[in-house]
């Protein structure tokens, strides 16, 4: 999920919750904050015989800054799947700042994610080359990277990772807490719910991504989605229309054409300035307009970019493919694929993969890379019934956004059925991400300090509009 930024609350910090200060220090010199509380929990990586290798999970606490602050705080549960939660909390005080004023928030980096054995596969390499590389290289520098773990990465699904955070709520003494769960943390939300729901108070879902998802096989469809949105709103705008003409049938022709020849060019690479050859492909094409989608405003350039790229010109789409870098750099990728070979690659045939992708521009290119590794990768098992719906009454907020090229509304649909205290909202004009927003931000803290969706006024979806299309490099038309 893109972390965005909102106005964070005024007010004193009058201290943590009781006991939380005996288990945690101030996060002197980490996490970017010096109002923070950080410390460690440390658990067996084999849970179930307690015995040999441990993990110590790191803990960030951002204390309420109310003196009447409530007992139940907010546990933030990261995406990806890969993201670390604690390497976030900058991010997420400025966008979680109604919620700090009366709660404390509570991140914890997930098992092989940032620093809690944070499973990484990086490469040094500060150039575009990384970008284009052949996948047999691409799949050799994933098994260096598994040969250097200390890590038996059968051990860190989803289900696992959720008992070290209900060790870590035992540890910081909280009998009851609120849960947000934003992409793969709507999974892990979920599976928190099924084993400890005695523990959940509320739980906010953004952008869901269930347990029998089967990712990533439903990429392309979805993608194709946000995509087909895109363009029918341009050709409905006059100005956009008029500048784009027959958009949709130049894109399928652009992808077809780099399908079949792919372009080297020219370009300056966004963050070093140096001059490097680019081979643009379909894949790469796909991938980087899929992840422009996530948000509404990066969207807004597609448009022009893609004009550009039928002249051969990858430069604006280049740039905006670097504005994921730093989301990348928070991105266990062996944490990833430790989820993903285990939960959901062992079902998905290889005949559904073009059922799935057919008609879409985005064809193969966003799934098959993403399973490939799973051949070698050491996976580990989950039981059947771990993809059976979660059913529960705790009162639940499902968030999902209109535009979301992965977790488009019909997922929470499918959740929200066997939530009975449940309610889906579904906002306009949306991305990846209904947080984001300040409707969204507005609906987090209403929910959680009602602890219900009874009566919530979710009017404030109605004024979320697409941002003004890019008509030129100089942005929308005044």
């Amino acid at each position: 999920m893109t972390i965005g930024l909102a106005v964070a609350l005024g007010g004193c910090l009058t201290g943590p919750a009781p006991g939380i200060a005996d288990r945690l220090q101030p996060c002197v010199g980490r996490v970017g904050l010096t109002d923070a509380l950080c410390g460690e929990v440390t658990v067996f990586e084999n849970r179930e015989t307690r015995q040999g290798r441990t993990i110590a999970l790191q803990v960030v606490v951002l204390p309420a800054l109310s003196s009447s602050a409530r007992p139940d705080p907010l546990y933030f549960v990261a995406g990806g799947p890969g993201q670390g939660a604690a390497t976030m909390a900058a991010d997420v005080r400025a966008l979680f700042g109604r919620i700090q004023a009366t709660r404390d928030i509570v991140l914890v980096d997930q098992r092989g994610t940032g620093g809690s054995n944070g499973l990484e596969c990086t490469t040094d390499d500060d150039t575009l080359a990384p970008l284009t590389e052949p996948d047999a290289v691409a799949l050799a520098r994933l098994k260096a990277c598994l040969a250097s773990y200390d890590a038996d990465t059968r051990l860190y699904t989803t289900a696992i990772a959720m008992d070290d955070l209900d060790e870590v709520r035992a540890y910081l003494g909280h009998e009851r807490i609120n849960i947000y769960g934003g992409s793969y943390g709507t999974r892990a939300g979920l599976v928190y719910l099924r084993r400890h729901g005695e523990h959940v108070r509320s739980i906010v879902l953004d952008g869901l991504a269930p347990p029998d998802m089967r990712l990533p096989l439903y990429l392309a469809r979805d993608a194709q989605r946000a995509l087909d949105r895109l363009l029918a709103d341009c050709a409905g705008d006059p100005a956009c229309q008029a500048r784009y003409p027959d958009l949709g049938n130049r894109v399928r022709a652009l992808f077809a054409r780099l399908e079949s020849e792919p372009v080297t060019s020219r370009v300056v690479h966004p963050r070093t300035g140096v001059a490097e050859d680019l081979r643009m492909d379909a894949g790469l094409l796909a991938n980087v307009v899929m992840g422009a989608l996530y948000s509404p405003l990066t969207a807004s350039m597609v448009p022009e970019l893609l004009a550009r790229a039928e002249t051969d010109d990858f430069q604006g789409l280049l740039a905006l493919a670097s504005l994921g870098e730093a989301a990348s750099e928070n991105m266990s990728v062996g944490m990833q694929l430790s989820v993903i070979c285990a939960e959901d690659a062992p079902r998905i045939a290889g005949d559904q993969i073009a059922g799935a992708s057919a008609g879409s521009v985005f064809a193969r290119h966003l799934i098959e890379d993403r399973l490939a590794a799973c051949a070698f990768w050491p996976a580990g098992t989950v039981p059947a019934s771990y993809y059976e719906p979660v059913t529960s009454d705790v009162p639940a907020l499902l968030l999902s956004g209109d535009l979301d090229p992965v977790t488009p509304p019909s997922w929470g649909e499918d959740v929200a059925v066997h939530l009975t205290n449940g309610r889906h909202v579904v906002a306009p004009a949306t991305g990846h991400g209904v947080v984001t927003t300040g409707c969204g931000q507005r609906l987090l803290e209403a929910f959680v300090e009602a602890g219900s969706a009874d009566g919530l006024d979710t009017r404030c979806v109605e004024s979320l509009a697409r941002p003004p299309f890019f008509l030129s490099p100089a942005g929308p038309q005044p």
